[in-house]
């Protein structure tokens, strides 16, 4: 707290006096401050009048004092004199000890700002700037000017101990007096010359730690996430999946001198939306590279590739199912569609159906409204009562090719579309895909017959038509799974368990449920394919459930009619590829809740890795079935409305009884 003169108010030993000991000091600051003030030099050297009564607390107090200031004091001796009567002053409010604190504080700025300022003040501050600054912690004057400055509080003085030992108030005037004499002079000299307080600068004791360049929140850049668990996704698909959310195409801005961090990358990005800015110099330029892999904004390059896919990699659902000509469809696709492992859903859906259910549109519908607003339907085909529909993401549909289909029939009679198989093919950014799904001939002995319908498949298949191949070099033309890069194969392929019936249910009966080793020593294709003679170059993921045919209807109990049929895995998915360690399973299983059909419909989750493409392929510019769409959203919402009216139609009935 400062005096009416601008000169602080000290107490010597930091004790908070109370308003008696306040005025003492005050008045005999004010004298020995004049008399400091006469006999001070030009040098800024201290001269006191008379020895030290009280040499002993004066000097524990100076040894606090820093080096610098100790060489340039020469204390004489101090006489100390009886305190005067306290004056009287009359009490003040808090607003009023605010507002004059601010007065002060606002006078003070206004001198140092102040052009027209006298000359001595001026003065004082150029010498006050060129005294050399007080490094390290704040000298202990300066903690005892802020604990003076509340010596207002009606409890300091009880709380502090030194108070209570130092005698009555007469001594600590006496104290307070002199020392406050002592360092007004000497602060005069130094820090607070002319009158105008001046801070000395103090520095940190260590130095500071490093700041983080990149202070982006990225916590708040994560508006186009659908969960909110947005962390936990990004580190779960790095350990399972192997896909890592950061978008490589950020090089771009850095090379092209956009940005010069991350830091300002984010900024950037998040300036207008979460998409990467496009300069309009780039919109301007005209690419003469076509088809080129590495033109400057391709839609289908490795650019766009990165952006979406930094690892390139994608997740693909295929799956497979004999509806056994049911009409009635499951009431909720969610546990076939959407498994609970992984968390997270696919970026494109396959389904293959065979002998499909009477109203094919009615089966899409269901499969846009589970899946959502997130998917559109790329592509979908019949022949006959093989059914396949191709989802992906709707942001990806831009980066896929024309769609083109082909069929084979494989029953003698042509006429009759049972058995066969169906092709739906497309290239996504610079990969080609092959989806086939198939019903081969039925029997426990006609495994011959199984073979001849997959060798007319491969070779009666006329894919691709327009899209052209992406390495022609490697393709046959006898062979239709050579000519793609990405060959996925699935549907009922009938092939069966060569054991009794007795056997196999013992087999089941004492293994557990994820260790079918034993039935598979008996599976059929599993050993057709060791030999060679079917399904060439292709792979199957391990097999760890049940098998999948033949139920009773509505049961998850096996066949129980006449017949006796022996459980078997005739619901298959295979894979192929051009180049090693394309394709990962991640996961191969069956949906058992659904109990509509005889067989249980089976699925399995890829990683395919993904390569950039040309842009001088047929694109599909967007393509998808726009009036599925809208159905599968519209009846999504009814469903949900009905569902909420229900639960609370339900709270809100109560049934009562009157005993």
């Amino acid at each position: 707290m400062s005096t009416p003169n601008g000169f602080p108010q000290h107490s010597g030993t930091c004790v908070t006096q109370s308003t008696e000991g306040g005025a003492v000091q005050d008045l005999h600051a004010k004298k020995a401050g004049k008399a400091a003030k006469k006999e001070a030099g030009g040098n800024g050297v201290l001269t006191f009048e008379d020895p030290p009564s009280v040499g002993t607390s004066l000097n524990e107090t100076l040894k606090l004092l820093p080096d610098e200031l100790k060489a340039n004091m020469k204390i004489k001796s101090v006489t100390p004199r009886p305190p005067r009567k306290p004056r009287l002053e009359r009490a003040v409010s808090l607003d009023e000890k605010s507002w004059r604190r601010w007065r002060r504080f606002r006078t003070s700025q206004e001198s140092l700002t102040d052009p027209n300022e006298t000359s001595s003040s001026n003065s004082s501050l150029q010498e006050a700037s060129l005294s050399p600054p007080v490094r390290g912690r704040a000298s202990p004057c300066h903690r005892c000017c802020q604990q003076n400055s509340l010596h207002s509080s009606p409890d300091a003085s009880e709380a502090s101990p030194m108070g209570k030992s130092r005698g009555g108030t007469s001594d600590l005037g006496k104290r307070a007096s002199e020392i406050s004499s002592a360092f007004g002079g000497l602060l005069r000299g130094k820090a607070f010359a002319g009158g105008k307080p001046r801070l000395s600068q103090i520095m940190p004791a260590r130095p500071l730690p490093p700041m983080e360049l990149n202070v982006a929140s990225h916590t708040l850049r994560t508006a186009n996430r659908i969960d909110s668990d947005y962390m936990d996704y990004r580190h779960y698909s790095q350990h399972k999946f192997g896909r890592v959310s950061s978008s490589l195409s950020d090089t771009r801005l850095h090379g092209n001198g956009m940005v010069y961090d991350n830091c300002s990358t984010d900024s950037m990005k998040s300036t207008f939306s979460l998409l990467n800015p496009i300069r309009s110099k780039d919109v301007r330029s005209r690419s003469y590279l076509e088809g080129s892999l590495l033109a400057n904004g391709a839609l289908l390059g490795a650019e766009e590739l990165s952006k979406y896919f930094p690892d390139r990699n994608i997740g693909i659902f295929v799956a497979t199912w004999n509806m056994q000509g049911q009409k009635e469809l499951p009431v909720n696709l969610d546990d076939f569609l959407l498994p609970t492992d992984p968390d997270y859903a696919q970026d494109m859906y396959v389904i293959g159906v065979q002998e499909g259910c009477p109203d094919r549109r009615e089966w899409e519908i269901r499969l846009q409204e589970t899946l959502g607003p997130h998917y559109v339907m790329l592509y979908s085909a019949a022949h006959g009562v093989l059914y396949m529909s191709v989802f992906i993401r709707r942001d990806l549909i831009w980066f896929c090719s024309e769609v083109e289909y082909a069929t084979v029939t494989t029953r003698i009679v042509s006429q009759i579309k049972t058995k066969g198989a169906l092709g739906i093919c497309f290239t996504f950014f610079g990969t080609s895909f092959l989806f086939i799904t198939s019903h081969f001939t039925s029997g426990d002995s006609k495994v011959n017959e199984r073979k001849l319908d997959y060798n007319k498949t491969i070779q009666a298949l006329t894919l691709p038509k327009n899209v052209p191949d992406t390495n022609p070099y490697r393709s046959s033309s006898s062979d239709v799974t050579t000519r793609f890069d990405e060959v996925f194969w699935f549907g009922d392929f009938n092939f069966r368990l060569n054991k009794d019936r007795e056997t196999v249910d013992s087999i089941l009966n004492q293994n557990p449920e994820t260790d079918m080793s034993k039935l598979l020593a008996y599976d059929q294709l599993t050993s057709e394919m060791s030999r060679g003679s079917i399904f060439k170059g292709f792979q199957e993921a391990d097999i760890h459930f049940r098998p999948s045919y033949k139920f009773d209807i509505g049961k998850d109990s096996y066949d129980t009619t006449s017949k006796q049929r022996t459980p078997s895995y005739t619901d298959r998915v295979v894979y192929r590829s051009r180049y090693r360690d394309d394709i990962h399973a991640v996961k191969y299983s069956s949906c058992p809740v659904i109990k509509t059909s005889d067989h249980r419909p089976v699925f399995a989750l890829f990683r395919v890795k993904v390569r950039p493409g040309r842009d001088n392929i047929p694109l599909a510019a967007g393509q998808f079935d726009r009036d599925l769409y809208l159905i599968g959203i519209k009846r999504r919402i009814t469903r949900e409305l009905q569902k909420r009216q229900e639960q609370k139609d339900q709270k809100s009935s109560s049934v009562c009884s009157i005993s």
